[in-house]
């Protein structure tokens, strides 16, 4: 037995609104624009506003180990910075300055991960990305805000380090492993003591293993929910995470051929850049 009905107490928040919308939508780095940065507070209740279910921020932790939401790799762009935010302190953290979409000061600071796990209470979900090297961190700070138990969707990739840490953890944390393939599917499957409400699944291409509609329905099958990456990172289909079917697909040909088609393959959760886009036809499409 798995998440859903075995810890149903912790996921009545996801059970419920999927039970009410049928596919919920996802929000990658919250909704951001000129002096709105991704990642911060304000992007997060953007995406919430134009009608996401679920936003999702990134973790990075200090050499101090502050964790502060934001994903390493972006410091050039979003700071105007050469150096991995993981070789910093805090105290050079909170001395920066995030870049606008015009590449000019914003007057915004890096959001600390301790002010949006106090920030967001009730029914607000979101998913906790690319922590997955600061685990103990990071459950150290949900611990302080008992309320987020209910609230967060935690993801890593499959290693049995991951998968023992959440087995052994007290707290059922809602979890959703980043599948690559069959055998990591399984190998998830194999562990019943750990939350594991559904799988997010990789497929670059339509030939890939986790693209296939058996594949799906055999995660489905044991209760599980799948969640899949529309978003578009890089152009001309170069770096897709679910097959053609994608963002620049829907907004600039058709959404039907696109985000239609993953409703039709029973995707629960769709993560995208374009939220009030997706929410729009994800409504008309159940209505």
């Amino acid at each position: 037995m798995f998440g859903q009905k075995k810890f149903s107490d912790v996921n009545e928040v996801l059970n419920r609104r999927l039970e009410e919308k049928k596919a919920l939508v996802a929000v990658h780095r919250g909704a951001w624009g000129g002096n709105i940065v991704e990642n911060t507070i304000p992007s997060f209740h953007l995406s919430l506003e134009m009608g996401g279910d679920i936003f999702e921020c990134d973790l990075s932790s200090s050499t101090d180990g502050i964790l502060y939401v934001f994903h390493d790799g972006g410091e050039p762009l979003l700071l105007g910075c050469p150096d991995n935010i993981k070789t910093m302190s805090s105290q050079k953290i909170e001395q920066m300055e995030y870049k606008n979409s015009l590449g000019e000061p914003s007057g915004v600071k890096v959001e600390r991960y301790e002010n949006v796990a106090a920030h967001f209470t009730g029914d607000v979900l979101y998913n906790i990305d690319r922590a997955w090297d600061c685990l103990p961190q990071m459950v150290k700070v949900l611990r302080k805000y008992p309320h987020t138990l209910r609230q967060v969707i935690i993801k890593t990739p499959v290693t049995e380090e991951y998968l023992e840490f959440f087995s052994s953890c007290p707290e059922k944390y809602m979890y959703m492993p980043i599948v690559y393939n069959m055998e990591e599917v399984n190998k998830v499957l194999s562990y019943s003591n750990i939350n594991t409400v559904g799988m997010e699944v990789i497929a670059k291409t339509n030939d890939s293993e986790l693209f296939m509609q058996e594949n799906l329905d055999y995660i489905r099958s044991h209760d599980l929910y799948v969640w899949a990456n529309v978003i578009t990172l890089a152009g001309h289909g170069r770096l897709r995470l679910f097959g053609d079917l994608d963002d620049d697909m829907a907004l600039l040909e058709s959404r039907d051929r696109s985000w239609g088609e993953v409703l039709r393959k029973g995707i629960d959760i769709l993560q995208t850049d374009w939220p009030l886009q997706l929410c729009k036809f994800r409504d008309a499409y159940f209505k």
